[in-house]
């Protein structure tokens, strides 16, 4: 089938993106000039618990924008116009079409009227004070207020926008060799390893601190004067989680508690209920345990399974208690929620654990999959390790990581006996939790875990 082109003045809305509204816009990646295909991501979103970005669902050249960065969207609300273009554009914008004479004419236009929208939310308005056309004899005057050509908008596609931005890069400092002064990938690219002249930023100047958390960034470098480089996006969850995590642990202040629970009995109790789930095309590994564990913590315990007020005066305990999942994909790492784990057994919440994992593998997680967990649990058990520092999924208040287990020697009052260990690392927020209840709940865990009676409780 092939994808939908725009009609003149088509007007493209936000999707449905749940039961998220009034989410307000971080990222504006077209401008007025820009052809884009279909699913080309138009804008980007966050809401308190994830960022989505809003496919284009026609492909057409924008004609106008009509939202900012920090106004608010819900599911309807119209955010660009399309003009159809000559043609569908392919997947690399560079080698789309170049603009009709109209177009070029209105880029003209607005490049010499309007501030180019990535340079900040408070210039778009900048050309909403009413102007008429100057007369002839005011010409040269106009002539004067003209802004030199290094202030124009850049004119570039969405996806070396978005590569821009990944680079931290003012595209207005890249000199342009596509038609009509359009600004290429190869353009970006050669300006990133230096080949742009004079405008090339110098290897060793400090990048600007990152923008609102006072922490001066890593200086720029140039890798590529030492030797060949490679230039690879990070994929789109690692770009959208990267953000939140560097968020959490910037606010939070963390702290990690391990302990070890010994699942010698448990394991082998899991081992008979995954010989007998093959055969009906699931299994049954300890994640399913620990999740039923923590749940049991978390109802000794209250205080985990809570969130902090926005005034950071009060806890919001939570009576329910659904479980995010960190689970490992081809394009990084996604959480996706498990609800009311209290109410399943053992075997639902394998099957449960297998649909969703491969759901996440094959990228058709949906916001509402990962929305509404009151813990986490982060398995590396599958690869290894010893020990690690999980990460708060804020505004959660803890997190719990497990490594591989470990066969090891344990004194058992008369002599050394070979018994299963699993290392437990629990991470917390220190403003809600100290390291006496932190000790206390992961016990409670390792002591649930060794015995699987005791999950029944």
């Amino acid at each position: 089938m092939s994808a939908p082109a725009a009609t003149s003045n088509t007007r493209v809305t936000v999707p449905n993106i749940g039961d998220f509204s009034d989410v307000p816009i971080i990222e504006v990646h077209v401008s007025p000039g820009d052809t884009i295909a279909v699913d080309d991501p138009l804008l980007t979103l966050e809401s308190d618990k994830a960022t989505m970005d809003v496919p284009s669902s026609h492909a057409g050249t924008v004609s106008e924008v009509l939202v900012s960065v920090g106004d608010a969207v819900s599911e309807g609300t119209p955010v660009v116009v399309l003009d159809a273009g000559e043609g569908e554009p392919t997947e690399d914008d560079d080698a789309a079409p170049e603009p009709t004479d109209a177009v070029a004419q209105a880029d003209t236009e607005a490049a010499a009227q309007e501030p180019d929208t990535e340079r900040g939310a408070a210039a778009s308005n900048g050309s909403s004070n009413g102007r008429s056309a100057p007369s002839s004899a005011s010409s040269s005057a106009s002539t004067t207020a003209t802004p030199p050509a290094s202030e124009l908008p850049a004119h570039a596609g969405p996806s070396v926008r978005k590569l821009a931005r990944e680079f931290g890069i003012d595209l207005a400092q890249v000199s342009a060799s596509g038609p009509k002064g359009r600004i290429t990938k190869d353009d970006l690219l050669s300006f990133v390893r230096g080949g742009d002249g004079a405008s090339a930023p110098a290897a060793a100047a400090p990048a600007p601190a990152a923008q609102g958390s006072g922490i001066p960034a890593i200086p720029a470098q140039d890798f590529s004067v030492f030797g060949e480089v490679e230039t690879q996006p990070l994929s789109r969850i690692t770009r959208i989680s990267g953000p939140f995590l560097h968020r959490s642990w910037l606010n939070v202040p963390h702290v990690t508690h391990n302990d070890d629970a010994d699942i010698t009995d448990t394991d082998r109790y899991r081992k008979e209920l995954d010989t007998a789930a093959k055969a009906d095309g699931y299994r049954v590994t300890l994640l399913a345990f620990l999740m039923k564990a923590s749940v049991s913590a978390l109802k000794a315990f209250p205080t985990v399974n809570a969130s902090l007020t926005p005034e950071k005066d009060a806890l919001i305990l939570k009576r329910y208690y659904h479980i995010g999942v960190a689970v490992d994909t081809p394009g990084g790492l996604v959480v996706p929620v498990i609800r009311d784990v209290d109410r399943k057994g053992i075997v639902e919440l394998s099957k449960e654990l297998g649909e969703v994992s491969a759901r996440a593998r094959d990228g058709k997680l949906t916001s509402d999959d990962m929305r509404g967990g009151t813990f986490t649990i982060s398995s590396l058990g599958g690869i290894g390790g010893t020990a690690f520092t999980p990460i708060v999924n804020a505004p959660e208040v803890a997190i719990l990581g497990v490594v591989r287990s470990r066969v090891a020697p344990v004194w058992n009052g008369t002599e050394f006996a070979p018994r299963t260990l699993l290392p437990l690392c629990f991470s917390y927020d220190h403003r809600v939790i100290d390291g006496a209840l932190a000790a206390r709940f992961t016990r409670h865990v390792a002591h649930t875990m060794g015995d699987e009676r005791r999950l029944l409780l």
